[in-house]
């Protein structure tokens, strides 16, 4: 017999084969290596289990040394989302939770609120899966093609069904524009079904994954929230996060 649902388990993928930033996830920020930095904030949302995917046995050990639970994972994943989905199955083989959280393992300063709210729209409507979004300010990124924006319909407060997802300058006239940040709730059967899709048309075109999910039907509801969290991607970015992060 299925025992009763759990609450969110979250996850967040981590590798060792960053091209701009070699050894990434273990990135020194104030004495705590950036992975834990994350973890330790999901933790603070307190919205269900946290643990790191790797493929990395180095990186599994500093992150249970820290206390948080971590669960190895094959090394030929194309994306995090296969690599969360080997995750799930490995650490929850009953399908007692309903909804995994996926959360970049470079994004540091992600506030538990932030985290929290990502998942909210999947309490209220159909949506398959779940993300968040903040509404442009800077001119410059609204022609940025490194900045995606998500181009939706208001459903209700501060939360967009979407339409699509893209790298251009859409939508065009007057109103907001809004930066998409990669951070998703999945309904465990969306994930499976997702994993189990090839690259789509769009979603190779723009370079954007979410797309496979909004070519095969899959409904993808948005939650806004107030500011963008800072990805680490390059050493600028690093020394940034240091900064920002300093004595916290």
């Amino acid at each position: 017999m299925k025992q009763a649902n759990e609450p969110m388990l979250v996850i967040i993928p981590a590798r060792m084969a960053a091209l701009r930033l070699p050894g990434k996830p273990l990135a020194d920020i104030g004495g705590v290596p950036m992975v834990v930095r994350v973890a330790r904030q999901a933790e603070k949302a307190g919205v269900g289990r946290v643990a790191v995917a790797t493929d990395s046995r180095q990186i599994a050990e500093v992150v249970e040394a820290a206390g948080i639970e971590a669960v190895m994972t094959r090394d030929d994943h194309q994306s995090g989302s296969d690599r969360v989905y080997e995750a799930a199955t490995k650490l929850d083989p009953e399908g007692r939770t309903d909804v995994v959280l996926n959360i970049q393992g470079d994004i540091p300063a992600i506030e538990p609120e932030t985290i929290r709210r990502s998942a909210l729209p999947l309490a209220t409507s159909p949506a398959d899966l779940a993300t968040i979004a903040v509404e442009i300010a800077d001119e410059a990124e609204k022609t940025n093609p490194s900045i995606v924006k998500v181009i939706g319909t208001p459903i209700g407060d501060r939360i967009l069904r979407a339409l699509y997802f893209t790298r251009a300058t859409a939508p065009y006239g007057d109103g907001p524009l809004y930066h998409h940040i990669g951070l998703y709730a999945w309904r465990r059967p969306a994930l499976e079904r997702f994993v189990a899709l090839p690259p789509s048309t769009l979603e190779n075109r723009e370079k954007l994954e979410q797309l496979r999910a909004l070519e095969d039907g899959m409904r993808i509801d948005v939650a806004i929230v107030d500011s963008v969290p800072l990805g680490v991607d390059t050493p600028a970015d690093l020394e940034r996060a240091r900064h920002i992060l300093a004595g916290r």
